[in-house]
């Protein structure tokens, strides 16, 4: 091998570690690089946040069976954007109800109002970066929303660790520009079967439940999302029709309605919307606003 094969081999080495380097400290992560927009997907693999050009939500009226929650959750962000103490959501309940819709639909709100509040999505498997991403955060002068959608811990995983001491802020404490809301099917984010088993292996079977069951306990504001009734149900379907200026005609909706729901064996406001859905199709309407 001569000296030309040698600086070859060195210069990709350098060149492999450099592209290492910038995929773990990207130059544009730096707060004034961060381009300006009302949501971002945080994307672990690069770590950057990626600006969300167009948010998938519904207006804050169409979402029904839900106004408890919906005024607990605004009343806590509008608190948050006017400079108040605010506390870390965490949505919990059956599939469906409109957890992630709530979330958003009360960020559109907000930002509707005039204030500037970003949302930034985080996905389950990415917690660890966590702690990383709130401290970036910290470092610009606007209020954020960190959001994490089906947020939920199996058995051997340790993130949840993190996510707590995120929460907690650690010896600053919580970045006061910053609120965590998450949604979860588990009230305490965790499998009983995962509690029970941490429990029988450890020293101190009592510390290390608290350790699990006090992860939700980070989240001071605790939101729950049950099943709907049929009423409900058919006031989300009829609320669709009229936003969405649906022109049913002959189609009997309420009884198309009702099966659809049977079919699929429960009522949510995710069913009304796949139901609206297909009566959008069939009646050649656009659900675009």
């Amino acid at each position: 091998m001569n000296m030309s094969d040698d600086t070859g081999l060195l210069l990709g080495e350098l060149t492999r570690i450099a592209d290492a380097l910038e995929r773990q400290y990207p130059a544009d992560m730096k707060p004034e690089a961060l381009v300006k927009a009302d949501a971002y997907v945080w994307q672990s693999e690069v770590r950057k946040l990626v600006p969300v050009t167009k948010i998938s939500r519904l207006d804050i009226g169409l979402l029904k069976g839900v106004n408890e929650q919906r005024d607990n959750l605004l009343s806590n962000t509008l608190g948050f954007v006017s400079g108040f103490p605010a506390n870390n959501a965490l949505l919990w309940g059956a599939r469906g109800t409109g957890k992630s819709s709530l979330v958003k639909a009360v960020h559109g709100t907000v930002i509707e109002r005039g204030y500037d509040l970003g949302l930034v999505e985080i996905h389950r498997e990415d917690i660890a970066d966590l702690p990383f991403l709130m401290s970036f955060l910290a470092q610009i002068d606007r209020y954020f929303i960190i959001f994490s959608d089906d947020l939920a811990f199996e058995g051997g995983e340790s993130t949840y660790k993190s996510l707590k001491a995120a929460l907690e802020g650690g010896i600053e404490g919580r970045p006061e520009n910053i609120v965590f809301y998450a949604t979860s099917n588990r009230r305490h984010l965790m499998p009983r079967q995962m509690m029970e088993n941490e429990r029988s292996t450890a020293i101190n079977p009592s510390e290390t439940t608290e350790e699990t069951v006090s992860l939700s306990d980070r989240f001071g504001l605790w939101i729950g999302f049950h099943s709907i009734d049929q009423d409900t149900y058919l006031e989300m379907v009829d609320e669709y029709i009229n936003f969405y200026n649906i022109k049913a005609g002959d189609i009997d909706v309420r009884h198309e309605a009702l099966a659809w729901s049977i079919g699929r064996g429960s009522r949510s406001g995710r069913v009304a919307w796949q139901f609206i859905t297909d009566l959008a199709a069939r009646t050649k309407t656009s659900l675009r606003r």
